[in-house]
């Protein structure tokens, strides 16, 4: 029987259960998809724990990307046709076997993609895409400082930017995570338990720090992150891993005439037009070997909790997907 995995109300992995359900008939523009494979994010952790608001009181079915095949389009869908494969990145909702998504949020699948690749990649390649090409656009010769560059997004980033001939350096958490972080593009690493990331970015840089840093992290990185900037650099805040980075004020810019900015991918995803051109880039560089979709881990969709426990606990390396 269709189920679907719910958090009964805001706190930890326990809050979720599983919800039987009918799936409903697709309304006018919108599409039923039959899901195959779904992406486990942190921005999924930041619902199921309150820490973004609910948009409902009680059982939220969280997921924000999955792959899988179109059962049944409504009234004035031209997009896709059933029996289409396809993904999407949409806010909740993807923890279950089936949902019902507007059309214009979902892409067509390559035959050369596979369901588990889509689903790790729709939210996180796209995340780099935006990063790397619009939030903070590098160019070759360029150095940037990307944090927790073995996780999901910056896999894909450090691999995106080293085929666009950018030095990029991570930073992770021990000597698995930093290996891991150099095989995927990175040109140095430095591990966050044992290094000072500041004193080592000057040391690469020679003092004259990084064109960008992409920061995912937030409260445990967010100054230091600042001092790494060249003058004229952008810091770009994306996430809060470790917490809001509240302590940051805009007197930080004014060290070297700095930027900041806080972009959200479903701002990009809502202009399909954007959504349809980097879908194509992503899928390219996945196409061309410039970019490998590292799925650390797949659990059964009941095991929901089980992911939510080792990603928060960081205990995961590339993405995790979750099987109907």
């Amino acid at each position: 029987m269709p189920y679907a995995i719910a958090a009964a109300a805001p706190g930890g992995p326990d809050q979720l259960r599983r919800i039987d359900f009918d799936p409903s008939a697709p309304g006018p523009g919108e599409v039923l998809v039959r899901h195959t494979a779904i992406g486990v994010n942190y921005i999924d952790i930041y619902f199921r724990s309150g820490l973004y608001p609910w948009p409902q009181e009680r059982n939220l079915v969280l997921g924000c990307e999955g792959a899988g095949i179109v059962e049944a389009v409504g009234d004035g869908v031209s997009e896709v046709e059933p029996g289409a494969r396809v993904a999407y990145v949409a806010a909740n909702g993807a923890y279950a076997t089936h949902r019902i998504v507007a059309a214009a949020q979902l892409v067509p699948l390559p035959d050369i993609i596979e369901d588990s690749v889509a689903a790790a990649a729709m939210l996180k390649g796209l995340t780099a895409y935006y990063l790397i090409h619009d939030s903070a656009p590098v160019s070759e010769g360029d150095t940037v400082l990307f944090h927790a560059a073995a996780g999901g997004v910056g896999l894909i980033a450090g691999q995106w930017l080293k085929a666009k001939g950018v030095r990029a350096i991570g930073t992770a958490g021990g000597p698995e995570k930093c290996a891991l972080a150099r095989e995927n593009g990175y040109a140095e690493v430095i591990d966050y338990h044992s290094e000072d990331f500041v004193e080592r970015v000057c040391a690469l840089t020679d003092g004259a720090g990084v064109a960008a840093v992409y920061d995912g992290v937030g409260a445990d990185t967010i100054l230091g992150s600042a001092e790494c900037l060249a003058t004229f650099g952008t810091l770009v805040s994306f996430g809060q891993a470790s917490g809001a980075p509240d302590q940051f004020r805009i007197s930080h810019l004014a060290r070297g005439s700095l930027r900041l900015t806080r972009p959200t991918l479903f701002h990009f995803t809502a202009d399909r037009a954007w959504l349809l051109r980097a879908s194509a880039a992503l899928f390219d560089a996945i196409r061309a070997g410039e970019v490998r979709i590292h799925v650390g881990a797949t659990r059964p969709l009941d095991e929901a909790a089980a992911a939510h426990t080792d990603l928060e606990g960081r205990a995961t390396t590339g993405s995790t997907v979750l099987l109907p």
